[in-house]
């Protein structure tokens, strides 16, 4: 019977991370943006009329409206299950990209692209996530949510490529066609396979190695879920700090993942959709080492470390972005860890609500902590775009990038979590006597 339900945890992980596989293709956005760029360049009577400006429009929109969505998804997936939540997200994400893949009206983009398809993507993720926890104890939250996520991440690995050929081959509003049906069919058979553990169900494994029998009660009575409500977790000053720093970490990410293929056309030519595929890997890999490393050493320290080394990754581009020739390999080197870095953020703060706020209403709690990953990304793809419009570069949205990581990193020495030490020691496989009396 035991081994029956690790199985179930483990199908029921797969399945949430298929799922973000598939909606991921978010962040494939500059393949996507390219083709436009072009069909506007081009002219003609057939051509996308978009003022340049514009161009990123559809992907802000879609950052947007998929972090606020999922306030309203989630309390869907705490009420209704995921696998409900998940069929909506799959049908909305289908219908999005079919109603983009039949015009070439800006109007329509930001509402397909942006509103329709982000709703979708909103009720997709906010439903993978949450069933799998649910199946694993708190020392192992950080690697189950980092699997999960990094799904997310890692869809730009064959989207990217096979958008490409798809582009090459078809054009892109058939390429939009082919994608809207296949992310439907797949969601929603995906969705079938996401089930809750049934009703006073304790995780295996909920111990200590080296802990006796007495002690294992006691731990599992000190991770008792505090299941705060929404308003009571938005009254703690916990839920600001990551707020804040959630802005400033996805606003710096997504404003390097919207635009690195038009970043490395320079360098790479035809091959740019490369750097997007690589950057998913350090994407996705970031959401999984920054989890198991958070369960070992500390959400704190891990999140201190990620901000550090990519506010010095936004002041190391300036000078690889501003040459035109010689830096495809130094690109690449930066995609990959300006991606590592960003993935670390989507494992460790749902990781954090649960630790802070229990599973109860995890749902909602994270959609509202995952607003400031919206509006961080909305921001700053839009002042980057602005400013490399003007300014033909992207050494001032870098240098400004840099600046408020580094004002993210001294804040993370502000967050106070009282089970961190606990938790690290139990993934370490050691409890001391005194934290079981």
């Amino acid at each position: 019977m035991a081994e029956a339900i690790v199985e179930k945890g483990k199908i029921v992980t797969a399945a949430g991370t298929g799922i973000n596989l598939a909606l991921g293709v978010l962040y494939a956005w500059s393949i996507f943006k390219g083709a436009i760029k072009q069909s506007i360049d081009a002219g003609g009577p057939d051509a996308f009329k978009w003022d340049l400006a514009a161009l990123n429009d559809p992907y802000a929109a879609c950052c947007l409206v998929f972090a606020f969505a999922m306030i309203f998804a989630g309390k869907i997936q705490d009420k209704f299950g995921p696998r409900a939540t998940a069929i909506i997200g799959g049908l909305l994400v289908g219908l999005g990209f079919i109603w983009v893949s039949q015009t070439k009206e800006y109007l329509s983009w930001v509402l397909g692209f942006g509103v329709l398809a982000g709703t979708g993507i909103a009720f997709g993720y906010s439903s993978a996530t949450p069933p799998a926890l649910k199946w694993y104890p708190p020392h192992k939250t950080g690697k189950i949510a980092g699997i999960v996520v990094s799904g997310f991440g890692l869809a730009s690995v064959y989207i990217a490529p096979l958008a490409q050929y798809l582009l090459g081959a078809w054009g892109l509003q058939k390429a939009m066609l082919f994608f809207g049906i296949t992310f439907l069919f797949v969601v929603c058979l995906l969705s079938l396979f996401l089930v809750n553990p049934p009703e006073g169900f304790v995780p295996k494994d909920f111990e200590c190695r080296r802990a006796k029998d007495p002690a294992r009660s006691k731990i599992r009575e000190k991770f008792a879920d505090t299941n705060a409500t929404a308003l009571e977790m938005m009254k703690t000053s916990a839920f600001w700090i990551l707020w804040a720093l959630f802005f400033i970490g996805a606003g710096a990410g997504l404003m390097v993942i919207g635009s690195v293929a038009g970043i490395a056309k320079k360098s790479m030519g035809e091959n740019a959709f490369l750097a997007v595929a690589i950057l998913a890997i350090g994407n996705a890999g970031g959401r999984i080492a920054a989890g198991v490393l958070s369960d070992r050493i500390g959400r704190k320290r891990t999140l201190g470390a990620m901000f550090s080394l990519q506010a010095v990754l936004m002041f190391a581009a300036i000078p690889i972005t501003v040459s035109a020739s010689n830096s495809a390999p130094l690109l690449v080197i930066l995609a990959t860890l300006v991606g590592f870095n960003y993935g670390a953020n989507l494992s460790l703060f749902p990781s954090y609500t649960k630790d802070l706020w229990g599973m109860k209403n995890f749902g909602v709690n994270y959609g509202i902590l995952f607003s400031a990953w919206g509006i961080g990304g909305f921001v700053m793809s839009k002042v980057s775009q602005a400013l490399m419009a003007s300014s033909g570069t992207f050494t001032t949205s870098f240098t400004a990038a840099g600046i408020i990581l580094v004002a993210g990193a001294s804040l993370t020495l502000m967050i106070n979590d009282e089970k961190d030490a606990l938790r690290r020691k139990i993934a370490k496989g050691i409890v001391p006597v005194e934290d079981t009396n």
